[in-house]
């Protein structure tokens, strides 16, 4: 009995300067920052007074909150979609035995490992209206009238936005799920081959069914990474043309950084933590009902 208390102490003293460092980086500025969202604290007032519900209830007449609100859904839905859809068909791709794939899966994932700043870089040189390579495309085809300034167009610019997010992530879930279907065992495969089932019920009955594990992972990591993601719209856009492509992020970054109203942008942020505790709530449940 005496041993395995003396166990458990080594074990708690191991994890403690852990335990540290997670109360000190991660549980101390959440509940500090859900506690300045019910305060006045603006960055050039010495006194914080403490207001209540005052900022949740400004969020609900805030036009802007609300276009944000939008936009970071529609962004994380269609780029979680997209990139799982296409990620599937490039690991499908990647695994088949074909002259020069060994040389294709090692730079597949070269959109992935270029730095944002550069990737947003890029994007945006393609995108300008003389110069850039989308509209000297569309030149050749005989499309000058689509010669624009993508990220600077009100209803081009979020959905330009989607395909930066899918040109740099798509690799990466393809080499991820790739993973996933080399550990399922080649005998199922063959056996389903003798039975003389087709690609599609092979696909759906062995490949699907091996990588799911993979897919809810996936699909958790990237829907909490996107509906986060600041770097993007802020590096492309800063959230305009005209907030079109404003996302909850930038937003709170503004309300916080430019207008100073650090209590305002924190209730903004407790906002975006409900709904992220709702999913992985969700998520707790699909991923329990898959185990079973």
């Amino acid at each position: 009995m005496k041993l395995i208390i003396k166990r458990k102490n080594v074990g708690f003293t191991l994890i403690l300067p852990t335990l540290i460092i997670m109360a000190l980086f991660t549980v101390f500025p959440l509940f500090e920052g859900i506690r300045i969202s019910f305060t006045d604290k603006h960055l050039l007032k010495e006194i914080i007074n403490f207001v209540g519900l005052k900022n949740y209830k400004g969020l609900l007449s805030d036009e802007v909150f609300w276009i944000s609100l939008y936009h970071s859904l529609i962004l994380t839905t269609a780029v979680v979609v997209f990139q799982l859809v296409f990620g599937l068909i490039l690991a499908l791709a990647l695994k088949q035995e074909l002259p020069g794939i060994k040389f294709f899966r090692s730079i597949v994932m070269a959109s992935w490992v270029i730095p944002v700043v550069a990737t947003v870089v890029m994007f945006q040189f393609m995108a300008q209206p003389d110069y850039g390579y989308i509209n000297i495309f569309f030149r050749l085809i005989g499309l000058k009238k689509l010669n624009t300034y993508w990220f600077g167009n009100k209803h081009i610019a979020l959905p330009f936005i989607i395909l930066l997010h899918l040109w740099r992530n798509i690799p990466f879930y393809a080499v991820a799920f790739l993973a996933a279907m080399q550990a399922i065992p080649k005998s199922y495969y063959e056996a389903a081959e003798i039975d003389g089932a087709g690609p599609w019920k092979i696909f759906f009955n062995i490949t699907l069914p091996g990588i799911r594990s993979m897919v809810i992972v996936m699909v958790t990591i990237h829907v909490l990474w996107t509906f986060n993601n600041f770097d993007f719209v802020f590096l492309a856009t800063g959230g305009g043309p005209v907030n079109a492509t404003d996302i909850l992020p930038v937003y709170v970054y503004r309300q916080c950084w430019r207008s100073y109203t650090m209590g305002y942008g924190a209730s903004i942020g407790t906002i975006m933590l409900i709904i992220l505790m709702m999913y992985f709530m969700v998520y707790i449940r699909i991923y329990e009902k898959s185990e079973r």
